[in-house]
């Protein structure tokens, strides 16, 4: 008999079919004699390839000998009788000469098995009951069932004893980069593209087919934003379209997100709104993290890239509201909190020189950096005796035994057992007597470099340190190991972002790699020094010019415009004062306090006391002052010292004798009281200005 052309479809659609072993292999099992599921339940987003898994089954079912009947539920009438209806219409397909006979209200069948193909079975969730209950309850044990949709079953499914018995859940996950490979290869693309395209695709069947056919022209696309129209249409059919705008924007939101919290979103809307979370997290692309939703990776992309190109002002509205709230909760008192925040702050760089990091941590989820442990120095100091050298590992040895908070490492999973790369920042005092080994400073030409720069132009003042990224390092022994670059980048955003720090720096052997990325995050001062036989690459910064809170402004607006180098000079403050300067500047501001004329030309005027937002203001200046001589007032046993304060500079009488006088205070008692008030005054503006609390509200809070 002459070959017909379904045939010839068939046979090509199964020489182009990659991966999905597991669901076949399911498929076999279901239809072998005493196979133990009746029901297979397939689900995925669009365009993972469903409906061409069910095209094997059906050539799988057919080459067995068994009659099937296939339903799209998109074709259908969504009610009993519409469902009844259409399965009489769809007489079987090749393979056997006996068909099901569905009746009105139950189907019955001859004695042979056979197999009933339903896609597409999100178009008939109202039906779910009754399908499940009354339809396929009343088909016989010979039959197979395939049931495919976008949507998760739903718990009926999955947890009554008699239905969990018989069906099997298959949820259809992306292809690996080797299946990838193949159905590139199988559409015609030239080993030379396909490793791009690959990336491309993430895995995605449809994408990699379209991203195909883009390129018999030749031109090969460097990101999916290059071509507009096909991402537009991949939106169109991967992702629904939303109810409304609050719905659109949890979309948008958990495409640009590392991880979407219900915190998180109801801060972007304004207010509490638990019906779109929970239709949020019941999208088929999303999936429920241990510590919120993360989308598809390539619906992520496509989302995100549709956003950016439609409506750029609210693209950067919801970047910026996950920024704003990276901030908050980067100093909260939460460790686990910091530690998610910063991998979620990192995630905003996905754009940036730091773009290794961000396939890291897709790969490894929330728990990719952690602070080490004694037991992982051994592995650090073998790790790095490899990358840079005994000397190298010798001298960390000592500094892991002086600072052993310091050290972030990268876990090997599933065990935990290993490393994957880790990050080390001794942190230095002005005084480096201080230090458990002050010898260990001597030793190294890298860390002198340091701080012999800081010594020059802008010495630390007390209470305030030097971090150094001295030593970091991957298993790949690479200058631009991703592990390495993760675990630097959070282990410095949590850094600098929570400790008094008057200079940070970060060594490195390969400038080459790291000096875009050092000079994207505006670490202008370069440095080199020489130890263990290699040649290291200083990159500084000086947090009193540019404190954290611009800094991390800065970047915010860096992640959306791929900006690098020094920051704009409008950000920088004047070189940081001494304690001595300080407490001058604080006396005479102290008496200007009620004469916002005279206080503009005070020296605190460029200190941390006067800043609001990305301005000093006198206002400002004037308001951290009476909070700090409010808080003085609250500790114990301050309220004497609170009252002198205030009837000296804020309620001010018009002369020292006045005051004492209001305060029913022997003059030379009240001239007591206002020197040790001022000391107590002082050392708390200071710690502000240092770093070491910060004010927020009406309430100072220690730094972390």
């Amino acid at each position: 008999m002459a070959e017909d052309i379904a045939t010839m479809v068939d046979a090509a659609r199964s020489r182009s079919f990659v991966g999905r072993t597991a669901e076949l292999a399911s498929f076999d099992e279901a239809l072998a004699e005493g196979g133990r599921y009746r029901v297979l339940f397939v689900h995925g987003s669009g365009g993972l390839g469903k409906t061409a898994l069910l095209h094997q089954f059906r050539i799988k079912a057919a080459q067995a000998g068994l009659a099937v009947v296939r339903v799209d539920g998109q074709d259908v009438d969504c009610t009993a009788e519409g469902l009844v209806r259409a399965l009489g219409q769809h007489p079987p397909e090749r393979g056997a000469n006996r068909s099901p006979e569905p009746a009105s209200g139950r189907a019955t069948t001859h004695d042979m098995g056979w197999v009933l193909l339903i896609d597409g079975y999100e178009h008939l969730t109202a039906l779910d009951d009754w399908i499940r209950d009354s339809l396929l309850a009343s088909l016989p044990a010979a039959v197979r069932v395939v049931i495919a949709g976008r949507e998760a079953p739903t718990a009926t499914w999955r947890t009554d004893p008699g239905w969990r018995a018989v069906v099997n859940v298959l949820p259809i996950c992306a292809l690996d980069t080797e299946e990838s490979h193949q159905l590139l290869a199988h559409a015609g693309v030239p080993e030379s593209k396909r490793q791009h395209l690959a990336q491309l695709g993430r895995g995605h069947p449809l994408t990699l087919a379209m991203l195909a056919e883009a390129g018999q022209s030749g031109e090969v696309l460097e990101e999916l934003s290059g071509s507009p129209d096909l991402v537009a249409s991949l939106v169109s059919l991967l992702v629904e379209e939303a109810p409304d705008d609050d719905h659109a924007l949890a979309m948008a939101l958990c495409a640009h997100a590392w991880l979407t919290t219900q915190d998180l979103l109801d801060e972007l809307l304004g207010r509490h709104t638990p019906q779109v979370w929970i239709w949020l997290e019941n999208r088929p692309w999303v999936t429920r993290g241990t510590y919120g939703l993360y989308p598809h990776d390539l619906v992520r992309d496509l989302i995100d890239a549709d956003l950016r190109r439609r409506s750029p002002a609210t693209y950067r509205r919801v970047h910026r509201t996950i920024h704003q709230h990276a901030w908050l909760a980067l100093r909260s008192t939460d460790e686990l909190e910091r530690r998610l925040w910063a991998h979620q702050k990192l995630f905003l760089h996905r754009s940036s020189p730091l773009a290794s990091s961000f396939w890291t941590m897709r790969s490894r989820g929330s728990g990719v950096v952690v602070p080490g442990r004694l037991q992982d120095h051994s592995a650090v100091l073998e790790m790095l005796e490899r990358s840079e050298g005994p000397e190298n590992a010798r001298l960390a040895a000592g500094w892991l035994e002086a600072q052993p908070e310091n050290l972030w490492v990268v876990p090997s999973l599933p065990s935990g057992s290993g490393l994957e790369g880790f990050a080390f920042h001794p942190l230095l005092p002005p005084d480096l007597s201080q230090l458990p080994d002050p010898s260990l400073v001597e030793q190294d030409a890298v860390i002198r470099a340091a701080l012999e720069t800081v010594a020059r132009t802008s010495p630390s003042r007390p209470g305030e340190l030097v971090s150094i990224g001295r030593f970091f390092a991957g298993t790949s022994m690479r200058g631009d190991d991703a592990y390495a670059v993760v675990c630097g980048s959070v282990s410095s955003t949590l850094l600098w972002t929570t400790r008094p720090l008057a200079w940070s720096f970060v060594a490195t052997t390969h400038p080459d790699f790291w000096g875009p990325v050092f000079r994207y995050l505006a670490l202008t001062t370069e440095l080199q020094a020489d130890f263990g036989g290699l040649r290291y690459a200083l990159f500084g910064i000086d947090w009193r010019r540019l404190p954290t809170e611009r800094w991390f402004d800065l970047l915010g607006e860096r992640e959306l415009t791929g900006e690098s180098g020094p920051p704009p000079a409008h950000l920088l403050r004047p070189p940081p004062m001494t304690r001595q300067a300080f407490t001058e500047a604080l006396r005479q501001a102290l008496r200007d306090l009620n004469q916002p004329d005279r206080l503009r030309a005070n020296a605190l005027m460029g200190s941390r006391l006067a800043m609001e937002y990305d301005e000093a203001t006198v206002n400002r200046l004037i308001d951290t002052v009476i909070r700090a001589i409010e808080h003085v007032a609250r500790e114990p046993r301050g309220a004497g010292l609170g009252r002198v304060l205030d009837r000296t500079y804020v309620h001010a009488a018009p002369t020292q004798e006045a005051a004492a006088a209001v305060l029913d205070l022997p003059f030379s008692t009240y001239r007591r009281h206002l020197s040790r008030a001022h000391e107590r005054l002082t050392d708390l503006l200071w710690a502000v200005e240092i770093g070491e609390v910060r004010l927020e509200g009406l309430h100072l809070k220690t730094g972390q």
